[in-house]
């Protein structure tokens, strides 16, 4: 019996989408990756300088959302938001420190305060991307 997109998409809500995620704690970004493939999602980095996430900002491909560490290596993450909200690729925030980090311009982004529960935030992702066609990763069933 053939399965349904619909089904499909609920099994894997990520499937066909690629993923940044941005980074520097080394077992907290690698508990974000595996959480995304769950989900069927392809992870682009994860990178842990914010060099890296303009890298692949600019020649790692599409993008179909991002998961940003606030504060990378001592420095603000929010020129790599910036640039992905012109894109009109959603992300959320993860971050050791409260709301008032957050520039004004990014208040309506979600914030996962860490220790986070991984996979809620994961999930929080999921329905930032909804339907939206996949631009980075292979068309989803």
């Amino acid at each position: 019996m053939p399965v349904s997109p619909t089904s499909s998409r609920q099994r894997a809500p990520l499937m066909g989408r690629r993923i940044l995620v941005v980074e520097d704690e080394y077992f907290l970004a690698d508990d974000i990756g595996n959480a995304l493939r769950t989900l069927g999602a392809e992870i682009a980095g994860p990178v842990g300088h914010i060099e890296d996430a303009v890298e692949m900002l600019h020649n790692g491909g599409a993008l179909d959302a991002a998961v940003l560490d606030v504060n990378i290596h001592a420095e603000p993450i929010f020129p790599i938001a910036r640039e992905l909200r012109a894109r009109h690729v959603p992300f959320v925030f993860t971050t050791g420190y409260d709301k008032i980090s957050i520039e004004t311009e990014f208040q309506d982004v979600p914030l996962w305060e860490k220790p986070i529960d991984v996979v809620a935030m994961v999930q929080n992702l999921a329905s930032l991307v909804g339907d939206q066609p996949a631009k980075g990763g292979a068309a989803a069933p």
